[in-house]
């Protein structure tokens, strides 16, 4: 999908040479990529706390309990 837009030329070649990018079209992808990282690992912050979890829970047992396998 080809799309035009107005981006600050200062900041394109600053993260074109930070990133160490080839091409314009390369620094803004891996930038968006970074963006939707970086969105993604603070909604799971925001979930510490959230959780309840089993204070029981034998963790050590169900680690030497045997795996399923599908066949």
């Amino acid at each position: 999908m080809m799309t035009s837009l107005a981006i600050d030329d200062r900041l394109l070649k600053e993260a074109q040479s930070a990133g160490r990018h080839r091409s314009k079209r390369e620094t803004v992808t891996m930038a968006l990529k970074e963006y939707i990282s970086h969105r993604k690992q603070v909604e799971i912050m925001e979930l510490f706390g959230t959780i309840d979890y089993d204070a029981n829970y034998d963790y050590k047992k169900a680690r030497n309990k045997p795996r399923i396998t599908f066949n």
